[in-house]
């Protein structure tokens, strides 16, 4: 039976990477939801991927800014009545504007906790109203949700809070047999890394397919023997 899989911030980094990794294998995704701001990045790589489509797969690619609610709630049920179901959620869209506590604006705080934590809730939520029920949810935090780092206050605080919901997802989601993981991924070399850390070569560091590997493995049926509420992945 052919599934579908829904990715947010899939214009570039983790989220592209995984929707790439996914949408050229041979598997049983062949329905791609792809989610992220009007860009250039956006454009150029739907147009690749259909350019590269060897197993004849449908992609769909919306424009939206998540911090935006009223967007969240509008585009949702057009999905629902377009694409009929949503098996696979990719939580992945992030935002951070990294700067010590007494310089923080409240602003880019707002906008930090509403992409980053209020996004995967509201998501997951609206489609649950909607009916649907989902065979695996991914969120993808940080390692720097598990440890506070100086100046990260914001980013910091909003996966530590992605980390805590995810726990309590996976309870109350296992009854319609969703499975719930969270990957906390150490350096990777993604624009939002190069925010974090604008010095670091993002050579030496890991790299966004890295990550879309694991989530793959996850997804596999060895990955439902993976029992981590919380897993990191780092070099």
């Amino acid at each position: 039976m052919s599934k579908s899989i829904l990715i947010t911030g899939a214009s570039k980094g983790i989220g592209l990477a995984t929707a790439e990794r996914f949408f050229q294998a041979d598997n049983d995704i062949t329905d791609f939801v792809l989610l992220a701001r009007a860009s250039d990045e956006f454009t150029v790589a739907e147009a690749e991927m259909r350019e590269n489509n060897p197993h004849g797969k449908t992609l769909t690619c919306y424009q939206i800014d998540l911090f935006d609610r009223d967007a969240i709630a509008a585009l949702l049920p057009q999905i629902m009545e377009r694409h009929g179901k949503i098996d696979v959620l990719v939580n992945n869209a992030g935002f951070t504007a990294p700067a010590p506590v007494h310089e923080i604006d409240f602003v880019d705080f707002e906008r930090t906790i509403g992409v980053n934590l209020y996004a995967p809730f509201l998501v997951i939520q609206h489609l649950l109203h909607l009916g649907n029920t989902f065979e695996f949810i991914v969120n993808i935090a940080s390692t720097a949700g598990i440890t506070g780092r100086s100046g990260w206050l914001t980013y910091s605080s909003s996966k530590a809070a992605l980390i805590a919901m995810s726990q309590v997802l996976r309870e109350e989601l296992a009854i319609y047999g969703t499975r719930v993981v969270t990957i906390s991924p150490g350096r990777c070399a993604t624009a939002l890394r190069r925010k974090l850390a604008p010095d670091e070569d993002p050579s030496t560091i890991m790299q966004p397919e890295d990550v879309a590997a694991a989530i793959e493995m996850l997804h596999s049926d060895v990955g439902r023997f993976v029992d981590s509420e919380n897993l990191v992945v780092r070099q």
